[in-house]
């Protein structure tokens, strides 16, 4: 057998993968255009946008690309802000839930999740994920419903579509609201149906890691018209379209995107359908080379997700079958040529900030008069999977490997391939 590159051997790959972010010369013709015009934000077009009513004439550019983002994910309205924690934090307080209220979230996810619902005063209330998918996990979702549950924050975590049909289900149910975060989601679909489309917002990110960027960014969308203004109106400081300049109706942020950003996302909104197509192919088929390696285990995918982002193509790895810890694999997969990570080093609720709740406040509003106490280390016994996922498990390859095609796939489940059967000399 070939001797391993961290060994000394020759390795799988030298090549490097498709960059990222890509970008051409339509981008840089874009920024120029903005660069020249002299209005470099959305509000030297007028003071504002009229949700209910289309645009005419000359326009910025972030009004068209929310237009045009919406209309892609099958949503009237599209209001645009500086990232896509802001989009969260705005669409939820847009929701004008009360003090202690709590929000299901998953215990496997970006960090943003949970803090756009404390910076709301709300309570999170961590669930488990699927160890088949990582997404959240149905089942345990409906044994954290509360009388105080107001909604379930459903991840599409790696750009596969959570459970849309069961967790709908458990919504109607309890009467709850369904929010999509689809940072990780352009462009996907459930049963053809869009991200962002069947929650009661979506909101997604433009992060410089993300499968569309300009480096920070995000969006809401929706189809609700109240929704949409009252959202739009949070991000502007708490002004309202239409009225003076200097009056503010609700207390607001600022929040709002450049349009140097917004004329980069037109631009990367245009490949997207292509990209995440490409995405799609690539994912299946590096599954599918990788699932006859004794100790390797892609993640499976639900078969009514029609479209699939691969933002990360996610594995797990038995490190007893290997007889090598998780990081000693990336290492030696590191040295053939095929960067990977463990993804997060422990679940969201096993973080300082939960530890020792270090929230607004100190630990406001649990242990007060509007929430009871809660100890964020018991969540621990209730979520095995992820944490297994971030203890020796899970494998995080990024998206831009998969927009080069099928050497590139056969690179890296070659690289895989390799490490484990060499595994004895690691």
């Amino acid at each position: 057998m070939a001797t391993l590159a961290i060994k000394g051997g020759k390795p799988v790959r030298t090549q490097p993968f498709s960059r990222w972010p890509y970008w051409d010369k339509a981008e840089e013709e874009a920024l120029l255009s903005v660069l020249r015009s002299g209005k470099w934000w959305r509000f030297a077009f007028g003071q504002g946008l009229d949700l209910a009513e289309p645009v005419v004439g000359e326009r910025a550019e972030t009004v068209a690309f929310q237009e045009e983002f919406a209309r892609a994910h099958d949503c009237r309205y599209g209001i645009a802000a500086a990232n896509g924690t802001g989009t969260l934090e705005i669409g939820i307080r847009a929701m004008d839930w009360g003090i202690g209220d709590e929000v299901i979230v998953p215990a496997y996810t970006y960090v943003a999740s949970s803090t756009a619902v404390l910076q709301n005063n709300l309570v999170p209330i961590f669930v488990d994920v699927n160890p088949r998918t990582y997404n959240i996990d149905p089942s345990r979702v409906e044994a954290a419903v509360t009388e105080r549950t107001r909604a379930i924050m459903v991840v599409h975590f790696g750009g596969q579509i959570a459970d849309m049909d069961a967790l709908g289900e458990i919504a109607r149910r309890h009467g709850l609201t369904l929010i999509e975060d689809a940072a990780h989601a352009h462009g996907c679909t459930w049963k053809n149906l869009k991200a962002g489309s069947m929650g009661a917002f979506g909101s997604f990110s433009f992060q410089a890691s993300k499968n569309m960027t300009s480096g920070e960014g995000g969006i809401i969308t929706t189809n609700d018209h109240d929704l949409a203004v009252r959202s739009d109106s949070l991000l502007w400081a708490g002004r309202e379209v239409g009225r003076p300049w200097y009056e503010f109706h609700r207390l607001g942020w600022n929040y709002r995107i450049t349009e140097f950003q917004a004329a980069i996302l037109r631009i990367q909104l245009r490949r997207l359908d292509e990209q995440v197509a490409l995405r799609d192919r690539m994912g299946t088929l590096l599954a599918e080379k990788l699932s006859d390696i004794e100790g390797i285990r892609p993640c499976w995918r639900d078969p009514r997700v029609t479209r699939h982002g691969y933002h990360l193509f996610m594995f797990g790895v038995d490190e007893a079958k290997l007889g090598v810890k998780r990081n000693v694999f990336l290492d030696a997969l590191a040295a053939e040529g095929v960067p990977a990570s463990s993804g997060y080093a422990f679940p969201l609720y096993a973080n300082p900030m939960f530890v020792e709740k270090r929230f607004i406040n100190g630990a406001f509003p649990l242990g007060t008069e509007y929430h009871a106490d809660i100890d964020y280390s018991s969540f621990a016994a209730q979520c095995p999977v992820a944490e297994k996922a971030c203890n020796g498990e899970a494998v995080w390859l990024t998206q831009n490997l998969l927009l080069g095609g099928e050497e590139d796939v056969a690179d890296i489940a070659a690289a895989v391939r390799k490490v484990v059967e060499n595994s004895r000399e690691l």
